[in-house]
């Protein structure tokens, strides 16, 4: 099996350690883990390891900026980035990579982690395989889109013969490619517009899925995830303008179909996923009324 390059971006995370031992001690192939330390150093500090590579900013550059240092440097043939709160299933590295083509983004089924406990939440916590992009002009909060949990599309697709299977979106905590895909044809996380953290699955998913790839759910392997909110509170930290100016920035690039190295418009994966939560019968019409109003 080839050589997966694990990538970790962190700010202030309590559980990073945990989950870098996780990694090495998890993986069953050649890997190596790098870990960026986004303007701080952990206490305690990591323990040296063969396979560890930290990379330390005095100042914090933001996740984008240090999604793209570390890969940089990966020796890979694969990149694995995840967040730095997450926990993973014995093998996962050989599984993942022996169902991931050139230009695919592949994403394992994902369960919520008890970080405390150190185990995913299985009880009233079923897996989550699938995820739709949600529709802007439909949003209450704001114009922007966002990969949503899609429940109906988990209970339907249960069977074996979907342990391999296409997903519109996905979260962002843990995504696998080829090196190649990453540098060759996503060409990095882009700054411009997105800010430093925004919209990551949004930006690599679409240009993924748009520019003829694919992006998978593998339910072979999985991690856990920790939903951090009130109790762990953010590492990163984001101006609410950065978040909504990125999200909208997002939102209308893609919408408007303004990336020019597409094989599709928009309008394709719509189709493709059809019907999909949020999105009305009418919803072209609507962007195009929107945009003679605008002009």
């Amino acid at each position: 099996m080839a050589k997966v390059s694990v990538i970790v971006p962190s700010r202030n995370e309590t559980f990073m350690p945990k989950t870098v031992d996780d990694l090495l001690s998890k993986a069953t192939g050649d890997i190596e883990v790098i870990v960026v330390l986004d303007g701080y150093w952990p206490v305690p500090i990591l323990p040296d390891h063969p396979n560890l590579i930290l990379i330390h900013r005095s100042e914090p550059k933001g996740m984008r900026a240090a999604i793209n240092s570390a890969a940089a440097i990966a020796k890979g043939e694969f990149l694995l980035k995840c967040d730095a709160h997450c926990m993973f299933a014995p093998g996962f590295d050989e599984v993942l990579q022996k169902d991931c083509d050139n230009d695919w983004i592949v994403i394992p089924r994902r369960y919520r982690l008890d970080a405390e406990n150190w185990q995913f939440q299985e009880v009233g916590k079923p897996p989550i395989d699938y995820h739709y992009l949600s529709c802007p002009i439909t949003n209450r909060d704001g114009y922007s889109m966002h990969g949503a949990i899609w429940p109906e599309r988990d209970l339907e697709y249960l069977a074996p013969e979907y342990d391999i299977d296409d997903t519109m979106s996905f979260q962002g905590s843990c995504w696998f490619m080829t090196a190649k895909h990453f540098h060759e044809h996503l060409k990095g996380m882009s700054k411009e517009g997105y800010g430093t953290f925004s919209q990551e699955p949004q930006e690599i998913g679409m240009k993924t899925w748009l520019g003829g790839g694919r992006i998978i759910t593998n339910k072979k392997t999985w991690y856990a995830h920790l939903h951090k909110g009130k109790v762990h509170g953010r590492g990163y930290f984001m101006s609410k303008s950065e978040v909504v100016n990125g999200h909208e920035y997002s939102a209308r690039y893609w919408m408007n179909n303004k990336w020019t190295e597409r094989k599709h418009d928009l309008k394709w994966l719509i189709d493709k996923f059809w019907p999909v939560p949020t999105w009305p019968e009418d919803w072209e019409q609507r962007i195009n009324e929107s945009a003679h109003r605008s002009e």
